[in-house]
Formats: C-alpha cells, sequence, structure tokens
C-alpha cells in the first residue's frame, strides 16, 4: 500500500467499500501501487498494468492493454468508440466484485504477462481517424492551418479529430475549430 493513495480510498462517497475490495485484489497481485492521473495504478516495473477508478454509475479496473487480454468471461468494456486499448471491468456493488474475485485475479496475471512479454498494440494513425467537414473546409480555405495542422505530432493531431468529432451539433464543431486554430497555428496540442 502506498499512503498517498489513500486519500481516494478515504474521499469516496458512493464507491468506498467496492474501491477497498478491488485495491484488495490488485495489491495482491504484488504490482506497485501508485497515483497518476489522481486515481490510484498499479504498476509493473514502471508499466501501467491495471487502475482502478470511480464514476457516477459505477467504479472500474482499467486495464491498459485491455484489449490484448483473452476476455472469456465477457466482462471487459470499451469505454467509447476512440478508445484503441484499454478496457474496462465495471462494478456496481461489493457483490459483483466477490462474486468475479477469481475473474479479477486471473485477468491482473494475464495483463502481468502480457507486459512482461513487451506485447505492443499497434495504434490507428491520425490520418485513420474521422475528419469533420467544418474542418476539411477550414483546412481548405487556409494553408497555413493546414501545414500547421500536418506539422503536429500523431498524437496532437488525434486529440483535436477526436475533439472536432465529438460534438454532436455542427455549430459546435465550428467554435471549437474556430478556438483551436490559434494553437494549432503554434504549434500546440489541445491540452498543452
Amino acid at each position: 500500500m502506498n499512503p498517498k493513495v489513500d486519500f481516494y480510498f478515504n474521499n469516496s462517497k458512493k464507491w468506498q467499500e467496492e474501491l477497498e475490495h478491488l485495491r484488495a485484489i490488485v495489491l495482491d497481485s504484488n504490482l506497485t501501487e501508485e497515483l497518476k492521473w489522481g486515481c490510484p495504478c498499479y504498476t509493473l516495473e514502471k508499466s501501467n498494468i491495471v487502475l482502478i477508478h470511480e464514476f457516477k454509475e459505477y467504479c472500474a479496473l482499467l486495464f491498459f492493454k485491455g484489449v490484448l487480454l483473452k476476455d472469456p468471461k465477457g466482462v471487459l468494456i470499451q469505454q467509447t468508440e476512440n478508445v484503441q486499448v484499454a478496457r474496462q471491468m465495471r462494478f456496481t456493488n461489493v457483490q459483483e466484485i466477490v462474486k468475479l474475485k477469481a475473474t479479477i485475479k486471473a485477468y491482473i496475471k494475464a495483463a502481468i504477462e502480457i507486459e512482461k512479454a513487451g506485447l505492443k498494440v499497434p495504434l490507428k494513425k491520425a490520418t485513420e481517424f474521422k475528419m469533420v467537414e467544418e474542418f476539411k473546409k477550414k483546412l481548405d480555405k487556409n494553408a497555413a492551418l493546414k501545414k500547421a495542422f500536418h506539422d503536429l505530432t500523431p498524437g496532437r493531431q488525434r486529440a483535436y479529430l477526436l475533439h472536432f468529432s465529438s460534438a454532436k451539433q455542427s455549430a459546435t464543431r465550428e467554435v471549437r475549430i474556430e478556438k483551436a486554430a490559434p494553437l494549432i497555428l503554434k504549434g500546440k496540442g489541445l491540452n498543452d
């Protein structure tokens, strides 16, 4: 146990008992407990294996290379269509965790073996992500913006494309593109 992580478990209002059960199970795997992204993260030689986090509707284990795990129980969930590698195992009560304890341990063990084997997941290229029509038009009208966007790292390009495409209405996409254009022209990412 890492005392720096205790606050996460102590501050949970809705899922405290469930999180404590998950913590005990994960700690039993001899992974190192750290605090990353404000959440308990469990690592093997500095490589992220699994993370515990909570949401309004559920708490979850997030397997960083979950897409590589065999899932005979069908319990792994892709959070959104744009999540390429990570997979979640979600819980809404302690009984689910107790019932799946052996499965959770087996999946953690498999995740550790995947990391030890050095397996990697090929990620989609930025060009494979959908570019919204509003952004295509903006790039066609502005050569400097087009060059600046294509000069960005693939990760920054991907972040912008996902940000633009996640807006449901065209007007919202237009506003997002207008706000992002100065950052793109400066060679900055969405979160820089």
